[in-house]
Order: structure tokens, then sequence, then C-alpha cells
């Protein structure tokens, strides 16, 4: 086989059974004939389901009328209007610009850049420090793969960390003590609301402290929200709930919801009027970025987000999502506990002897689940459950399903 796919050993390429060939709905068809229902939006990516049509026509004409403008050293209408809805669903008051990107991992990249040229305008050029989350996963460019958090081989890859340093998630006075020792080298700090290699929702004491640190040190707070945003967690952004907005916002996956590779930063006015004041370009371009097809989608994504009441939608399945877990993990001994927010949860598993199931076995549990009907995200000592906002009644009872048959195959076959 030609292809080499991403984070699939070589031992599994070719295989027709992880080849998809289409999807609508909620469901993926595979080169193997299968069909599955698809309890991962992709990867958090069509919170609205596949194949939305006045989004696939918006992306179409798009094509057709302006097939590739830019806005590297130039500007193009469809990139102003979807920068205006963004701000608008974002909120207008607080934030004032739009920059794009093309993943969330090279629109983290643009926002480490960002924050150290802001503070350096300020006459602050000591602030060259970023700091994240144990545990967290922000991309694997080399900027992003720097301010993950988690352990995916990032010295194997010669990837700088110096200038990254890294805190316990809950833990504020282990942020407090990192902010005494360095606070006046940090540029910012990058959290996403609900840590996406776990599905842990960062507490109130932690956000609270973490909004105390920023007003006395200065440093910007930044959401990473490529997987929390468009309704994930109960509201368009996570962090519209947070008791202070942060100064930087990243979107991706559901932005388009998963038509387009794109991403965006939403910045704040006092963060932006820094740039303003000084006229001061920042050095970041990429080809792709902000170009028609990808703003239509980006519109069109957020038209039917309110066409759909999706948000609303997302909250209904949220609450039967509450109930269903609830008793798996009363009714099933392997399972040890649920974790997350919204339509963003983790289940995690345990063995007979009440040990954490290795993650050496999670790709088992994940096969077995698949192979039981439907496709599931691997977790920490477990899996995730990511459907879409979209889901009916009937396909959260046939993903329920599917997870308990899988896990009584896997249990079966671990005996």
């Amino acid at each position: 086989m030609t292809l080499w796919p991403s984070l699939l050993p070589p031992s599994q390429h070719g295989d027709d059974e992880l080849c998809a060939v289409s999807a609508e709905g909620v469901r993926v068809r595979f080169a193997d004939g299968r069909e599955l229902l698809c309890g991962t939006s992709g990867l958090w990516n069509t919170n609205l389901g596949y194949g939305n049509p006045v989004i696939a026509q918006a992306s179409a004409d798009a094509l057709l009328k302006a097939s590739y403008l830019t806005v590297f050293r130039y500007e193009n209408s469809y990139a102003r209007a979807a920068a205006e809805a963004l701000v608008e669903v974002c909120g207008g008051e607080h934030y004032g610009k739009v920059l794009f990107s093309t993943s969330g991992g090279a629109a983290n990249d643009l926002v480490m850049k960002l924050a150290r040229h802001y503070h350096a305008l300020r006459g602050d050029t000591a602030r060259t420090l970023v700091c994240g989350l144990r545990g967290s996963y922000h991309g694997l460019t080399f900027g992003s793969f720097a301010l993950t958090g988690e352990d995916l081989g990032q010295r194997l890859y010669g990837v700088d960390q110096r200038l990254v340093r890294h805190v316990t998630p809950n833990d504020p006075a282990e942020l407090a003590t990192l902010m005494e020792r360095q606070g006046s080298r940090i540029a910012a700090v990058v959290v996403e609301p609900v840590l996406g290699s776990g599905a842990v929702p960062l507490s109130e004491e932690f956000l609270a402290e973490l909004i105390r640190l920023r007003e006395r040190y200065g440093f910007l707070l930044v959401a990473d929200e490529v997987a929390t945003g468009f309704g994930r967690t109960g509201s368009f952004f996570a962090s519209q709930r947070w008791a202070s907005r942060p100064d930087l916002l990243v979107t991706s996956k559901g932005l388009t919801n998963g038509t387009s590779a794109a991403s965006a930063v939403v910045v704040s006015r006092r963060v932006a009027e820094v740039f303003t004041a000084a006229d001061a370009m920042l050095s970041h371009g990429e080809t792709q970025a902000g170009t028609p097809v990808t703003c239509a989608a980006i519109l069109a994504t957020i038209d039917e987000m309110r066409r759909l009441d999706a948000v609303a939608a997302g909250r209904r399945l949220s609450a039967r999502l509450d109930t269903e877990l609830a008793a798996l993990v009363a009714e099933d001994p392997h399972v040890e506990s649920v974790t997350g927010l919204g339509c963003f949860r983790a289940v995690r598993l345990r063995r007979p002897d009440g040990s954490p199931l290795p993650q050496a076995e999670v790709p088992e549990v994940v096969t077995a689940i698949r192979r039981a009907g439907a496709l599931v995200h691997p977790g920490v000592n477990g899996f995730q459950l990511i459907p879409a906002l979209t889901y009916s009644e009937e396909d959260l009872a046939e993903l329920l399903a599917c997870v308990r048959a899988g896990l009584a195959a896997h249990s079966g076959a671990s005996r």
C-alpha cells in the first residue's frame, strides 16, 4: 500500500476494515462493506453529522465563483465575512480580530508567536515562555507539539521544549508556584477547557486562580477550543461560561463541520489594539488559510448551527448521556468512571483486580466496539464518546448497545 496513514502501525496499513469510503448523517461506510454508527464525530469535527447539504452547497458555490483567493498579503470578501461572523458568535464586545489558519496545531503555533510579539510591542521582551497543562493535546506541528503536555515522542523528534512549561491541570497551587518563580517571563498560558486526551474538565477553582493570576502577572490567557467549540460542551464555546473571557480563542474541527482544513484564532480587542497602535505586522501566513471555500464553509456551519438549534440539541443529548453512562458505570464492573462534559465523554476501564486498563489494551477495546457496530475514540485507560449534536434517541441507544457488546466481547476474550 502506498498510503501512510496517521497514527497507525504499518501492520495495519491496507486493512479494508479501517478504510472508509463514504459517510452520511451519523454513519460511515467502510471498504469491507460494513456501515458503522459514528460515535466520534469524525475527530470532534462533524458536530452536525456528515454530508450536511447546506455546507456542501456553500463550499461548491465558493469553489465555482472564487476558486482560490488568499489572505497572504491580500484580503478576500469571504474571509472578511467569516471573520465578522466569528467575532459575533464569540462575543463582539470582547473580541475584535480573527486570524485564519489551517489546523489546530498550526493555530497554536500562531498563538505562541502572537503572544510573544504582543509583549515585545509593549516593551517586555523577557516574556518568551508559554505554559500548558500536563496531559494536554494541542497538535503535532513542532510548536504545538512542544506545547502538548502528553508524552508522544517529543524527545525522539527533537522538539525544542526549552521555552515551554507544564503544570498539573486542576492544581491551583502548582500554577501559583510557577508564577511566583517565573511569572515575569510567561507570555501566555494555553488551556483546553476540557483536556482532549483524558476528557478532564477544568475545575472552577483552577479557572478562578488562572484568571486571578492573569490579572496579577499579565500573561495572555488562551482557550484552545479546537475540540470544545461549536456546541460540544453545552455552549457555543466552553470559555463563554468562564468568569472572564480569554485573550485568545482557538477554534477548528467543528468550525467547518469537518469539511475543510481550517482553523482560526479569535483575538480580543485589547490584544489587537496593541498591534494596531504600533502598525505592527505579525510574521505569519499560510497558503490555504482563509480561502473562499473554507470561509464559505465556516459561514454555512454557523448558519446551520443556528437553524438546527444545535447547542440546545447538544445539551439535551448530554442529559441523556448522563443517565446512560451512570447506568453503564453501575452495571459493568470493568467500567471505573466516566469523565468529560456535554457531548465529550471518556469512559475509563479497569482490570478485574481493580487496576487501570493498560494503554496497550485500549486499541483492543476500540476494535471490539467497532466490530460490535460503532466507532469510538481511544482515550486514557479506555475510550471516548463524542457523538454528533444531532444524534437521535435511537442513535444514542444504539451507541450504548454497541459499547456494551464490545466491552463484553473484550472482557470475555481477556479471561
